[in-house]
């Protein structure tokens, strides 16, 4: 059966990469939605005639190309981001078992966070580069890629101003992780059955549930990380930032003053129908490259289903399988070679 836990079968570099180019194309894919959230959230002139207002608005100011504004540094972000977020959350979830091997689910959604928080933080100057490269205009440019954005930004505003935002990155995390969690205990009254017989289509229902409360939880800091990742004097119009501030904590103060309280929840509608998408391209596309080096280790005859190879013991680690299909190859050649004499 198709999973997302751990598969001795397949490598930890296998698994990382099956994972990093199922992001880059779900990513790709829910790019244009990703965009309008974003643009929201900062609060350009393309928002006030609302989603499709903007996103026609954009097409025709800028090319149906600037749908996939920052795309790019999204996708190049991923893979560092998950090597980060699994090697923190190894490391985590061993501090956090118990004497008996065991670890509580609470636990482990707290490894998983923090884990998360590690990763965002040592790439979160990739986050900046990315929402710059959003708002500014493509065929009027303050930046002309992802190193020159880099380079300039770290000249004229200096290294912290990579990690404007970084702080209600961090606290969004909190409500992100409570609310996921508040899905999770309550997946058994939901389904009215144990967790242990969810089919995975339930699985996918339930991420996407999850998903969606924990962003809506902590969709507030969200918006706040953009504006303040976005605002800067040496960009045309201060970054186009709805509103002006001079923190993190004025930047709420002034979003409530100017917008009313909802202006912290802008651009959540195309935030909560990314969901859906991202997910089933991601979970559908993990699966395909899993079971493609599952394929090119042996474990099953075809890529295109998961029916195993005969006489191969599935619970032996792939070096392990290599190593016997060359202890067998070399037993078998000399009786060959014996035979022929």
């Amino acid at each position: 059966m198709a999973t997302w836990g751990r598969d001795g079968r397949v490598t930890a570099l296998q698994r990382l990469g099956c994972a990093g180019l199922a992001g880059a194309l779900s990513l790709s894919l829910t790019a244009p939605l990703e965009l309008l959230t974003v643009l929201a959230q900062v609060g350009t002139w393309h928002c006030r005639r609302g989603l499709r207002g903007a996103g026609r608005c954009l097409c025709r100011a800028e090319g149906p190309r600037a749908l996939w504004k920052g795309n790019l540094t999204a996708c190049l972000r991923l893979f560092p981001y998950s090597a980060l977020q699994l090697a923190a959350s190894r490391r985590l979830v061993m501090l956090f078992t118990d004497e008996l091997g065991h670890v509580s689910h609470w636990r482990a959604i707290t490894a998983g966070s923090l884990a998360g928080m590690v990763a965002t933080v040592v790439t979160y100057p990739t986050d900046v580069i990315k929402t710059r490269l959003i708002v500014q205009n493509r065929l009027e440019p303050s930046y002309k890629g992802i190193l020159h954005a880099f380079c300039k930004i770290n000249h004229q505003e200096g290294f912290l101003a990579l990690y404007h935002g970084v702080s209600p990155a961090i606290l969004g995390a909190i409500p992100f992780s409570a609310g996921s969690f508040f899905v999770y205990i309550n997946l058994d009254k939901i389904w009215q059955e144990p967790i242990i017989h969810f089919t995975p289509l339930q699985n996918f229902i339930n991420g996407c549930v999850a998903a969606g409360v924990a962003q809506t939880l902590s969709f507030p800091f969200e918006t706040v990380k953009r504006k303040m990742q976005a605002q800067s004097p040496w960009l045309p119009h201060y970054g186009a930032v709805d509103v002006h501030f001079t923190g993190m904590t004025d930047c709420f103060r002034q979003t409530v003053k100017n917008k009313g309280v909802l202006g912290l929840w802008s651009g959540l509608t195309p935030s909560l129908l990314k969901i859906v998408p991202y997910f089933g391209v991601m979970f559908s596309t993990f699966e395909f490259c899993k079971r493609v080096c599952l394929y090119r280790n042996g474990y099953i005859e075809s890529p295109l289903s998961y029916k195993l190879t005969p006489g191969v013991d599935q619970s032996l680690q792939p070096q392990e399988l290599r190593e016997l299909k060359l202890l067998r190859r070399e037993n078998f050649e000399p009786r060959k070679s014996a035979f022929e004499n």
